[in-house]
C-alpha cells in the first residue's frame, strides 16, 4: 500500500484564506478598476464550458470539467486597477515587459484593444475503478482542483494576448467529490469510493499566459463559406501547473462567426472577438465545423504530482510530453452559440492503460 500523509478531516484556515485572497482581488479589481463581474453590453461574452468522459462511454481519468467564464466589453487602459496594472506588463503592449512586447505579434500598438475577464473552474480526476477505497496503485490519483480566474486581453488585427492570475486549491476544499456524488445520486449510479485518499488541500496560484495568431484562409466577406482559424502557443506557471504549449484551430463554414468560443475548457477559454476586424456577421445563423490540435511540454502538474509544500505519493509518473487532436461542430441563432468537440488525448501519467477520448460542450451568449 503506497504511502500517504495524514489528511486534515477539515481546514476552515485554509478555506478562510482562500476565500480572503479571492475576495481581496475581486474587490480591488471592483473598486479600484470600476470592473464588473458581468461585462458590458455590446461586445461582451458569458460562456460555459463542460468537459466529461461520459460522451466517449468512460468514467475515468480526467472524467469532469466544468468553467464559468465572463469577459467585458473593450475598456480603456485608464480604467485599469492593481490587478490590471501588474497583468499589463506581460500582454505585449508599450508598457509590458520588453520580452513581451518582443513576442506580441502586435504590429501597431496604438491600435490595441483590452478586455478583462474573470471565471470560477473546477476539475475532477479519478482512476478507472470506483470500488477500491483509495486510488489503486498505477491508477488515476483521486484529485480535485477548484480555481477563481482574473484576466486581461490584448488585441490587434493580428494577435491576441491573453494573461490570467488564477488562485484556487487542489483537494477536499474543491468539492469534487461532492460534485460527483450529487450527479451520480441523480442519475442513479454506482459512487466512487475512494475520495478520502485523494489529493490533499493546497491553495495553488498561477499565471497563465497565451497568445492566438489570426489565420484566413478563404474569407469571402459577409456571409458563405469561409475557412479560418489561429495558431496559439502559451505557458502556465505555478504550484498547480507548470506547462508549455502550441496548437492550432481551423473553422470551416457558413457565415463564420466574428468572436471565437474557445471549444474546450482551458485556464484562458473565453469567447471573445480576438481580432480587430472590418468583417461582419451577415444573417441570423452560423454553421460550421473545427478541427485543431494541441502539444504539452509539462514540467509539473499538481492533480499527478501531488502537493508542492508536503510529503504525498500519487503513485503515478506523469508524462513530460502530452498531446491532442479535437474536432467538433458548432451552430449560432443570433447572440448564442453552441459548440462541441471531442478530444483524442494522449497519456498524462506513464502507468495510464489506453488513451483517453472525452467530449466538451461550449455555451456562449453575447451582450
Amino acid at each position: 500500500m503506497r504511502h500517504r500523509c495524514n489528511e486534515v478531516a477539515h481546514t476552515p484556515r485554509l478555506a478562510a484564506a482562500l476565500l480572503g485572497s479571492v475576495l481581496f482581488a475581486a474587490v480591488d479589481i471592483v473598486d479600484a478598476a470600476a470592473f464588473s463581474l458581468l461585462p458590458d453590453r455590446g461586445d461582451a461574452f458569458l460562456s460555459f464550458y463542460l468537459d466529461n468522459d461520459l460522451f466517449a462511454g468512460t468514467d475515468r481519468n480526467y472524467t469532469n470539467g466544468v468553467r464559468l467564464a465572463w469577459l467585458s466589453g473593450s475598456r480603456d487602459p485608464k480604467e485599469f486597477g492593481f490587478v490590471q496594472r501588474g497583468l499589463q506588463r506581460l500582454v505585449g503592449d508599450a508598457k509590458s515587459l520588453k520580452l513581451f512586447q518582443d513576442i506580441s505579434g502586435f504590429r501597431d500598438t496604438s491600435a490595441i484593444e483590452y478586455n478583462y475577464g474573470s471565471s470560477v473552474t473546477q476539475l475532477m480526476f479519478t482512476p478507472e475503478d470506483p470500488e477500491f477505497p483509495e486510488s489503486p496503485p498505477g491508477q488515476s490519483p483521486y484529485a480535485g482542483w477548484l480555481g477563481f480566474g482574473f484576466s486581461l486581453h490584448a488585441k490587434d488585427a493580428f494577435a491576441l494576448n491573453s494573461v490570467e492570475l488564477n488562485i484556487g486549491t487542489v483537494g477536499p476544499n474543491a468539492y469534487a467529490k461532492e460534485v460527483q456524488d450529487f450527479v451520480h445520486k441523480v442519475k442513479g449510479v454506482e459512487r466512487f469510493q475512494g475520495w478520502d485518499s485523494q489529493i490533499p488541500n493546497e491553495i495553488t496560484v498561477n499565471l497563465f499566459f497565451s497568445q492566438k495568431r489570426r489565420l484566413t484562409f478563404l474569407e469571402t466577406g459577409y456571409s458563405g463559406f469561409s475557412v479560418d482559424g489561429f495558431g496559439e502557443w502559451g505557458f502556465g506557471l505555478g504550484n498547480y501547473k507548470t506547462d508549455l504549449y502550441v496548437g492550432a484551430l481551423t473553422r470551416f463554414g457558413w457565415n463564420l462567426p466574428l468572436d471565437f468560443s474557445d471549444p474546450r475548457l482551458s485556464p484562458t477559454a473565453y469567447t471573445h472577438q480576438p481580432f480587430v476586424t472590418d468583417r461582419r456577421e451577415s444573417g441570423r445563423w452560423s454553421l460550421f465545423g473545427l478541427f485543431g490540435f494541441r502539444g504539452s511540454a509539462v514540467a509539473r502538474d499538481i492533480t499527478l504530482d501531488g502537493p508542492m509544500f508536503r510529503s504525498f505519493d500519487t503513485g503515478v509518473t506523469r508524462e513530460a510530453l502530452v498531446g491532442g487532436l479535437y474536432a467538433g461542430i458548432a451552430v449560432r441563432y443570433r447572440d448564442v452559440q453552441f459548440t462541441y468537440v471531442q478530444t483524442y488525448r494522449t497519456d498524462r501519467f506513464k502507468e495510464q492503460t489506453g488513451n483517453q477520448q472525452f467530449g466538451s460542450l461550449a455555451v456562449s451568449y453575447r451582450f
